[in-house]
C-alpha cells in the first residue's frame, strides 16, 4: 500500500535528499533526474545497493532503467522532448484511455446513447481531473473529436435502415436532397462518421445538449482553480 510504503522507504528519502539529488517518488515508485547517463548507472548502482542491503528489499530489475525523463513514465505522466520540458500524458495512458472509450461507444452493443453518454461522462470526468496536471491541452481536444467521432459512429448504426437515416438527417435540418443522398450510402459506419454531413448536423453544440462532457473545458477550468 502507499502507506506502508512511505513507511518503508522514508530512510530512502532521507538518503536522496542526503545526496543533493533530484527525485520523486510516490509509494514504491521512484524517479531520481541527474544529468548524464554515466551518472545515471552510478546513482542507480548506488541506490539499488542501499535499498537491498541497507533497507532489505528487492529491487525490480524490469522495471528500473536508467533512460531520458521524456521515454519513462511516471504514474502515468512523461515529458515532451524540448530544451523547456513540458508535462504530457505517457502514451500507455492514453492507449489506456482510448481503450476504455472504445468500450464504452462499442457500435456492437446495442446500448441507449444516453447511457453511453452517461458512462463515459462518469469515467472522462475523473480521468481529466488526474491528468489536468499535465501541459498539453490538444490532447484533451483531439480526444473529444475522436469520443464524438465514435458517437456519431454509434448514432448512425442506431439508425439502421436508409429510410429512418434520411428522416433523422431532415429533422436535423440538411436539405431533402442531400438527407437521401446519404442516407442511402452504403459507406462505411467510421467513414461516415467523419462526413460534413454529420459534421454539421451533430456538431459540438448537438452533443452538448445531449449531455456529453467536454474534456477540453474540464481541463481549462482545473487549470484555472
Amino acid at each position: 500500500s502507499p502507506l506502508l510504503s512511505n513507511i518503508m522507504l522514508h530512510e530512502l528519502d532521507m538518503e536522496l535528499e542526503k545526496r543533493g539529488l533530484r527525485f520523486v517518488r510516490y509509494a514504491d515508485d521512484c524517479n531520481v533526474y541527474v544529468s548524464s547517463k554515466k551518472a545515471g548507472e552510478r546513482v542507480m548502482a548506488s541506490i539499488s545497493w542501499f535499498i537491498e542491503n541497507k533497507l532489505k528489499l528487492k529491487v525490480n530489475i524490469e522495471k528500473s532503467a536508467v533512460d531520458r525523463p521524456w521515454k519513462r513514465k511516471f504514474l502515468g505522466f512523461s515529458f515532451t522532448h524540448q530544451s523547456d520540458p513540458k508535462i504530457r500524458i505517457a502514451k500507455e495512458s492514453m492507449k489506456k484511455v482510448k481503450q476504455r472509450i472504445r468500450e464504452f461507444t462499442s457500435r456492437s452493443k446495442a446500448l441507449p446513447m444516453e447511457y453511453r453518454i452517461e458512462q463515459l461522462n462518469r469515467y472522462l470526468i475523473g480521468w481529466a481531473g488526474y491528468f489536468s496536471l499535465a501541459d498539453t491541452p490538444s490532447v484533451f481536444s483531439s480526444l473529444d473529436e475522436w469520443i464524438r467521432r465514435r458517437l456519431r459512429m454509434c448514432l448512425w448504426k442506431q439508425w439502421k435502415n436508409p429510410r429512418t437515416k434520411v428522416k433523422r438527417l431532415i429533422t436535423l435540418g440538411v436539405p431533402k436532397a442531400k438527407a437521401f443522398e446519404w442516407g442511402n450510402s452504403r459507406k462505411r459506419y467510421w467513414r461516415i462518421a467523419c462526413s460534413p454531413i454529420l459534421h454539421r448536423t451533430l456538431d459540438n453544440a448537438y452533443w452538448q445538449t445531449e449531455g456529453l462532457k467536454s474534456l477540453k473545458d474540464r481541463y481549462f477550468l482545473l487549470r484555472q482553480t
